[in-house]
């Protein structure tokens, strides 16, 4: 069976890095091999990036430069761990991918849509996701989860609730202009309801394959 990527997505605090463990216990269950990964991050050099992009001592950054980074840190973890993987039949699943560019760049700072479709498929070599779940919650939901798990604020979470709402508006926009792709889900549901959901489609595609 060819190996499989699929991206989770949404604002801070949405429930997207649960729903990635859930997934991927079901399928460690089932003895199909996987991978958990997040971005930025997941390779050495990845991760040094990171640090810089969500460390509050670098307020001073500039919209360019943050992207620059996040799209350096995908091009190195793209082709140092998600393409060898999948090449090996592996089930990749990576707590945000190009979705999050498109929303917190683009909708959250401003940034043409045009421009972030191109030099992200030059980072990633033109890698898709298999399919991309993103999780919907008011950006007063996340603030009160985050605040209840007594997560401290990166650079990104120290701006204020109207950017998160143009990032949530944003990732329900790319949901609704890519309904094949994308997988719009409201994240307010149960856990484990939504951890059904989320596998019966990962399950739908693994099951494709093995019919090939």
């Amino acid at each position: 069976m060819r190996g499989f990527f699929f991206t989770f997505e949404g604002i801070d605090g949405c429930g997207k890095s649960t729903q990635l463990k859930e997934a991927a216990s079901h399928l460690e269950k089932d003895g199909i091999p996987v991978l958990v990964t997040r971005e930025p991050g997941g390779t050495q050099i990845a991760e040094k990036i990171r640090e810089i992009l969500i460390s509050p001592e670098n307020s001073e950054m500039v919209n360019e430069c943050e992207l620059l980074l996040y799209l350096a840190a995908r091009a190195q973890h793209v082709r140092e761990k998600i393409i060898p993987a999948i090449k090996k039949g592996v089930v990749v699943l990576c707590d945000r991918f190009q979705e999050a560019t498109f929303a917190y760049q683009g909708f959250g700072r401003g940034m043409s849509l045009e421009f972030l479709q191109k030099v992200n498929g030059f980072a990633t070599g033109g890698l898709m996701p298999d399919c991309t779940f993103i999780f919907d919650v008011p950006s007063e939901v996340s603030c009160r989860r985050m605040e209840m798990m007594g997560k401290k604020r990166d650079r990104l979470e120290q701006n204020g609730s109207d950017f998160f709402d143009r990032i949530r508006k944003g990732y329900r926009i790319l949901a609704e202009k890519d309904p094949e792709g994308c997988l719009l889900i409201d994240g307010s549901r149960e856990i484990g309801e939504i951890s059904e959901i989320v596998y019966k489609k990962i399950n739908k595609f693994l099951k494709s394959a093995l019919l090939k």
